[in-house]
């Protein structure tokens, strides 16, 4: 499937099930077990730098429908809007839950940040999720870009993930001229930096406490409209707004008075020009932080079904990258 531009290869069998009595624990599991598993699918010649891949799990919630682990060209993701928004979707078309009457539906799914609870409008063919608590983490910290553009502020901002958001400007840049290269680039200039540099700590579960990556975004206009571009795990480009950066985002926006409750925000991804909406619908704490609940909308395609095989000599069909 697909959600805004951006893949989502739904992993249903073939895999076996990774050990662990909670989705971490299955999640540290593939890591260092199953890993071939991740290339194989995400890597050429079936994958490329830019896939994205969710695997259907056993969920240890009791509260959940399905489980999932998220997987990239670096490694495993702990949330991905983009994926729940496509997943509400295919959990309701492939019978795994109770389809409501009135066609719009609940779905709970596990993630590794947390139970999500996503719903599929069967009317509208729109998805949404409401996210876990996201919080904005530090305003203003200063990162050495180099070149003409120097020294430049971000704020680190939590969505399920934690997230540098940077601004267009900051970078000389504007949403109708940077190309995929610059944004690529900047971003991960910007995430290698922290990751070595810079260190999160989630308030209640250290295994989230890393910076995932970059939101390079436009300023939020009259009409509530904003633009921006995500560059994530291993320099991967975000074809979507960024389901799981719009959650930190609006989390971002809400700390900075910016907007209020339940004030919806469209966001563009600048590339694609793809679509998710976006609003604060509740407030609460994260440990020291306050926090909110973020609605996200948005709608999921198919794009096919596939089945792959790997033959016993084939060395190149392990997975590899260029």
């Amino acid at each position: 499937m697909h959600t805004g531009g951006e893949p989502v290869r739904i992993i249903k069998m073939g895999i076996p099930e990774p050990h662990g009595s909670t989705i971490l624990e299955k999640r540290k599991f593939m890591k260092e077990f199953y890993d071939d598993y991740r290339k194989y699918l995400m890597f050429e010649p079936r994958g490329h730098s830019d896939m994205y891949g969710a695997l259907l799990v056993k969920p240890n919630h009791p509260d959940a429908d399905l489980g999932v682990l998220f997987m990239h060209n670096e490694g495993y993701s702990t949330m991905c809007g983009h994926a729940t928004i496509a997943l509400a979707r295919y959990a309701v078309d492939e019978g795994l839950v109770s389809v409501s009457e009135s066609g719009f539906t609940p779905v709970s799914i596990e993630c590794p940040c947390g139970l999500v609870n996503a719903f599929y409008d069967k009317n509208s063919g729109r998805s949404s999720f409401i996210s876990v608590p996201a919080f904005l983490y530090e305003q203003d910290v200063v990162v050495p870009v180099g070149g003409s553009i120097g020294d430049v502020k971000v704020d680190i901002s939590y969505g399920g993930a934690f997230y540098a958001l940077v601004n267009y400007s900051s970078l000389n840049l504007t949403p109708e001229t940077a190309n995929t290269e610059q944004v690529r680039a900047l971003g991960t200039t910007i995430t290698n930096y922290l990751r070595q540099n810079y260190k999160v700590t989630h308030p209640e579960e250290d295994d989230l406490s890393f910076i995932y990556g970059t939101i390079i975004i436009d300023t939020l206009s009259e009409n509530k409209s904003t633009s921006n571009v995500c560059i994530f795990a291993e320099s991967s480009i975000d074809r979507s707004p960024c389901g799981s950066g719009v959650t930190a985002r609006i989390a971002c926006l809400v700390a900075k008075e910016n907007i209020g409750l339940k004030e919806a925000v469209i966001f563009r991804n600048s590339l694609t020009k793809s679509e998710m909406i976006g609003q604060a619908i509740e407030r609460m704490k994260c440990g020291k932080f306050e926090a909110v609940r973020v609605k996200v909308e948005g709608r999921g395609f198919y794009s096919g079904r596939c089945e792959f095989q790997l033959e016993d000599d084939d060395l190149l069909g392990k997975g590899f990258l260029i």
